[in-house]
């Protein structure tokens, strides 16, 4: 179990994406949660807390990049750590 000091503080946006400027290597080092409208979400490429909005792929559409086309899907947003 990781003790809970360790941990860098969940910034209010943050993405998967290593390109982004809202990738926080740091933070990926541990299990984290994403929590939307009460249920918890695995598929989640970036959030907003403050914003209350999150990123999920559209299914298995992808750009011309490879990269999946994201929707944004808005409402209560919160992020922890898992223990």
């Amino acid at each position: 179990m990781t003790d809970a000091s360790t941990r860098p503080a969940l910034p209010d946006r943050l993405s998967i994406d290593p390109r982004s400027p809202h990738h926080v290597a740091a933070v990926f080092e541990h299990d984290i949660g994403i929590r939307f409208n009460g249920k918890e979400r695995f598929d989640v490429e970036e959030y907003c807390v403050s914003e209350g909005w999150i990123k999920v792929p559209a299914g298995k559409t992808v750009d011309r990049r490879g990269r999946p086309l994201l929707l944004t899907l808005k409402g209560s947003v919160e992020a922890f750590y898992k223990d």
